[in-house]
C-alpha cells in the first residue's frame, strides 16, 4: 500500500503524556504519510513533545478553540490529496488508520468512517446523548448511521474542503461531516475499528456536554431539515390557535379572539421563516461546490 498521498490530521489538547507514543507509532507504520499535529492551546508540553520528533508538522493555537477548529487548521495546511482525522489521545491504531484510508486513496470511496465495534472503549456517561443524537441523525439522513461521531475518518481533500465553512469549532465537527457527506450524496464507506481506553482523564462534564448535545441537535435540524423543522413549529402554533379561536368565537359570539390571532400569525411567520432559512442553508451548502466547479473549468 502506498500512503504518500495521505495527510494525517491530529488535534491535540493537553496530550503531552501520550502524543509522543502516538506519533512514533504512526511514523513507524506509515513513514511516507504527512503528519500534522495541531496543539489546541494546551497548558502542558504537548507542542514541545510533538516538535521533538522528526518529520512532524506542528501547528499551535494561542488558545483552546475546540476540536473542530483544530481539525480545520490541520486540513487547511495539508498538502496531500487525502486527509485523515486521527485522535491524539491513544485511542486509535495505525492499523485501523490504514484500513480506513486505503479505499479513499485508491479511489473507491470519497469518504470512509471508522465504525467502532462492541469491544471499543465507551464513556458510559455519554451514551444517552449519543443515542439521542443518533436517533435524530437517522431521521435526518433517512438511512442507518453506523457511527455518527467516530474520530477516525478519511476524506478526499477536495471534498471536505468544500464544507469547512460549515464545520463548527467544537466537538460536533465529526457529526456534522457525517451528515453532510450522506446528505450531499458522496460515496461513503464504513470500516470496522476498535478503540482503546483514552490516555489521561476524560474531559466530559454531564451538564456542560448535555447542553452542548441539545445545541447540536438544534444545529443538525436547522442545517439539514430547516423547512420541516420550522413547518412543525408553525403547525404547533397555527392548529391550536385556530381551534381555540374558532371555539371561542362560536361559544361566546365575540369574534376571533386577539390571543388566537396572535398565535396563528406567529405560526404563519414561523413557516415563512422556515422557507427563508431553508434557502439560506441550501446556498451555504452549495456555495463552495459551485466555486470548486468554476475553478476546475478555468483549469481545463
Amino acid at each position: 500500500m502506498d500512503f504518500k498521498n495521505l495527510s494525517v490530521c491530529i488535534p491535540a489538547y493537553n496530550e503531552a503524556g501520550v502524543i509522543g507514543k502516538t506519533l512514533r507509532e504512526l511514523r513507524e507504520a506509515i513513514p511516507e504519510a504527512e503528519i500534522i499535529v495541531v496543539d489546541d492551546g494546551s497548558g502542558d508540553d504537548t507542542a514541545a513533545v510533538a516538535k521533538s520528533l522528526p518529520g512532524i508538522i506542528v501547528l499551535s493555537h494561542n488558545r483552546n478553540m475546540g476540536y473542530g477548529a483544530a481539525i480545520k487548521t490541520a486540513i487547511r495546511h495539508a498538502s496531500r490529496g487525502v486527509v485523515a482525522w486521527y485522535d491524539g489521545d491513544g485511542q486509535h491504531s495505525p492499523t485501523d488508520l490504514k484500513k480506513v484510508a486505503w479505499p479513499v486513496l485508491n479511489g473507491e470511496k470519497d469518504v470512509v468512517i471508522g465504525v467502532r465495534d462492541k469491544s471499543s472503549d465507551q464513556v458510559m456517561v455519554r451514551m444517552p446523548g449519543k443515542l439521542l443524537l443518533t436517533a435524530i441523525a437517522v431521521l435526518v439522513a433517512r438511512e442507518p448511521v453506523p457511527d455518527l461521531n467516530s474520530g477516525l475518518r478519511c476524506f478526499r481533500k477536495e471534498v471536505i474542503n468544500k464544507y469547512l465553512h460549515l464545520l463548527p469549532d467544537g466537538f460536533s465537527a465529526s457529526t456534522t461531516t457525517t451528515l453532510l457527506m450522506m446528505k450531499r450524496g458522496y460515496l461513503i464507506g464504513y470500516q470496522p475499528i476498535s478503540t482503546q481506553r483514552r490516555f489521561g482523564k476524560s474531559t466530559v462534564k454531564i451538564f456542560r456536554d448535555g447542553w452542548r448535545t441539545l445545541q447540536l441537535i438544534m444545529r443538525i435540524l436547522i442545517l439539514f431539515e430547516a423547512f420541516n423543522f420550522f413547518t412543525i413549529l408553525a403547525m404547533l402554533q397555527v392548529i391550536p390557535g385556530t381551534i381555540y379561536g374558532v371555539t371561542k368565537s362560536f361559544t361566546q359570539g365575540l369574534g376571533f379572539p386577539t390571543l388566537a390571532s396572535t398565535v396563528v400569525i406567529s405560526g404563519v411567520l414561523t413557516f415563512f421563516m422556515g422557507i427563508i432559512c431553508d434557502q439560506i442553508v441550501a446556498l451555504r451548502q452549495e456555495k463552495f461546490e459551485n466555486l470548486s466547479r468554476d475553478s476546475l473549468k478555468k483549469l481545463e
